[in-house]
């Protein structure tokens, strides 16, 4: 199973770093596969959750072990274009990403080898995450330092 650090997240949330690319990078070097917020504004992708922060650069958006989530629909066409791993959702219980996993919502434990689960700290997860291909979060070191079960797929 990969850990998924949360918009480059992986120690504990930190707002004013969330979605930047030296954040980003940082998770990266790390080992950690990273969920990132990309939006669209004149033409031009972002990395952003809410709002736009810093242009995305298309090495980042390409990287294999980058997970996109597009915040709009103009990024979410665009991102395809370039052939990003992408996804779009809403409050849809799961929803499947351009590479065939499925992003399930938090609280949404779907045990499937393409499954990919959230602990955003909105609902508990089972004890037990075999099975999963992913975990997102947004604090590996303190909540999952103990845990063995983190793998490469």
């Amino acid at each position: 199973m990969i850990k998924i650090a949360h918009r480059g997240n992986y120690a504990g949330i930190n707002t004013c770093r969330e979605n930047t690319i030296s954040y980003i990078t940082e998770a990266l070097n790390a080992g950690y596969w990273v969920e990132v917020d990309v939006q669209m504004l004149n033409g031009v992708l972002y990395l952003g959750h809410d709002n736009v922060q810093e242009i995305a650069p298309e090495s980042l958006l390409t990287n294999t072990n980058v997970i996109c989530h597009a915040k709009d629909l103009q990024a979410l066409h665009q991102l395809h274009i370039l052939k990003s791993h992408v996804f779009w959702h809403d409050k849809e219980p799961i929803c499947h990403t351009s590479n065939g996993l499925i992003w399930c919502y938090p609280g949404v434990h779907i045990r499937h080898e393409h499954a990919i689960w959230l602990d955003l700290n909105h609902e508990p997860l089972p004890k037990d995450l075999s099975g999963i291909f992913g975990l997102c979060s947004d604090n590996f070191a303190d909540v999952y330092s103990h845990q063995d079960f983190f793998l490469s797929p």
